[in-house]
């Protein structure tokens, strides 16, 4: 039994994704052998950290071999390491009303506005958003249609002022399946759409968050927790497979702590 045995498996029994094939062979590619022993995966992981993988690209790596090592009937599995716990990475309120209130001048401007409606809106992912089609919309029902990871859709509801921007953008750009497509019809380029989100928090006179397009989701999630919406709940909104990846999303912002403590610290009067 091989690597390539194993990928096409899971390609056509399981019907996993192209990304998630992609996943399986760059990971593969640590070990020296298909039959690895104690010593070579450990060898493994010590590579990994040596060429400069993050604790998080390596948990990727190891958990792609740990799939491959139960399929082969192994016993052997590579320990997860240890992720630092860092704040993840959110727009300010103030922030976000600047974004909302900008206005926009041409197609481009617009398309712009539109996408950060929607992350904001839905919580999306940025690939999520850069394939969605007019037709995954239910203007209606308020609602709309998620290609998630893994090939897993959801329903996502979008709020009467998105329903109303939408409405607005398609009377005067005229996409004609996606929804945030470019003149030439073809999907939006996730990386064009990053330098634009960039570009335009500088002119909006702040420093965009890192990793920019995903603070978006961070930020939905965090003020969807502050007012009012369930762990379960938003769960089912980001398309999360468990609650701990959520509550990893939905680190709530010092001021929330601090106003709590207020509340509840015995010196308080």
């Amino acid at each position: 039994m091989s690597f390539s045995e194993f990928i096409r498996e899971r390609r056509y029994l399981q019907n996993v994704s192209p990304a998630t094939v992609s996943w399986y062979t760059h990971a593969f590619k640590w070990l020296s052998n298909e039959s690895p022993s104690p010593a070579q995966l450990k060898d493994c992981v010590l590579r990994m950290r040596e060429a400069g993988l993050k604790e998080t690209g390596c948990n990727a790596a190891i958990r792609a071999i740990n799939s491959y090592l139960n399929w082969h009937g192994s016993e052997l599995r590579i320990p997860q390491l240890k992720e630092p716990q860092f704040i993840l990475p959110t727009f300010s309120l103030a922030q976000v009303t600047l974004l909302l209130n900008w206005k926009p001048k041409n197609f481009y401007d617009r398309r712009l506005h539109l996408l950060v409606m929607l992350l904001l809106d839905t919580g999306a992912r940025i690939s999520e958003a850069c394939t969605l089609r007019i037709a995954d919309l239910d203007m209606e029902n308020l609602l709309v249609t998620l290609d998630g990871k893994g090939r897993k859709q959801r329903l996502v509801p979008i709020s009467f002022e998105f329903r109303k921007a939408v409405h607005r953008y398609l009377r005067d750009s005229s996409p004609s399946v996606y929804l945030l497509e470019g003149r030439t019809g073809k999907k939006a380029n996730r990386l064009v759409m990053l330098k634009s989100a960039k570009d335009l928090c500088t002119r909006l006179g702040f420093t965009a968050p890192i990793r920019t397009l995903h603070a978006f989701r961070h930020t939905f999630a965090v003020n969807y927790l502050r007012r009012g919406g369930s762990t379960f709940h938003l769960q089912k909104v980001l398309g999360h497979s468990s609650l701990e990846m959520t509550r990893r999303y939905a680190n709530l912002l010092t001021d929330d702590l601090s106003a709590i403590h207020e509340r509840v610290s015995l010196l308080s009067r």
